[in-house]
């Protein structure tokens, strides 16, 4: 486990680095990182553990799309 969680942040770590070349804000990448986690995390619950999302599962998917919109169109 432990290389594996080595390679994972080795590629987060230059996934940042290379998100901050290209749009020159660290604050950007934050926010896309925040709101890919908010909504990849209920899909990945559905499909790998067959377990129906709740009302606030849902809202939090919605809120964390829109947080993400906003932090890039804004």
């Amino acid at each position: 486990m432990f290389l594996l969680v080595s390679v994972g942040g080795i590629l987060l770590v230059c996934g940042y680095a290379l998100g901050y070349m290209y749009l020159k804000s660290i604050w950007i990448i934050a926010a896309i990182s925040v709101g890919a986690i908010l909504v990849m995390e209920p899909i990945l619950a559905l499909l790998l553990f067959r377990d129906v999302p709740t009302a606030g599962s849902l809202i939090g998917l919605v809120f964390g799309a829109l947080g993400t919109l906003a932090a890039i169109i804004l």
